[in-house]
């Protein structure tokens, strides 16, 4: 799915939604996509003499594609929003620069009452760049 897609399942909206595109997978995860483009405003202070995506967005990231893939939830089609509520194990591999395109691989581990928990990667050119496992509550 492209942006318009994704903007009618998702609240975000600019300049807080930070996928491009997006699918869910047969296998039961998603993949998600954002092109850096260098004229971010998170670039703009991260750092002005050497951009790098900072590492909390990196993590949204890959949130927002978890996000789309816990729109196929039950509990998500019966009108609640997933709130992130937790990050563990969070790798930085690689910095991800303007230009590149990260690709975010995210898959649901465990279900427990209102809450999905979901581990997901980043990566440029095959290339690990983050890794994290994550929480949501479904409110």
């Amino acid at each position: 799915m492209n942006r318009d897609e994704i903007k009618a399942i998702l609240p975000h909206r600019e300049p807080m939604l930070l996928i491009d595109e997006a699918e869910r997978l047969e296998d039961g995860s998603a993949r998600g996509r954002y092109t850096v483009r260098g004229d971010e405003w998170f670039l703009q202070g991260h750092f002005p003499d050497s951009p790098v995506v900072p590492g909390v967005l990196l993590c949204e990231m890959m949130a927002q594609t978890c996000c789309v893939l816990l729109t196929g939830d039950a509990a998500c089609r019966a009108g609640t929003l997933p709130y992130f509520t937790s990050l563990d194990k969070v790798r930085f591999r690689r910095k991800v620069l303007p230009g590149e395109t990260l690709t975010i691989e995210c898959r649901i581990v465990k279900e427990k009452g209102p809450f999905r928990f979901a581990s997901g990667t980043g990566s440029v050119h095959g290339e690990l760049a983050v890794s994290a496992e994550f929480s949501f509550a479904l409110v």
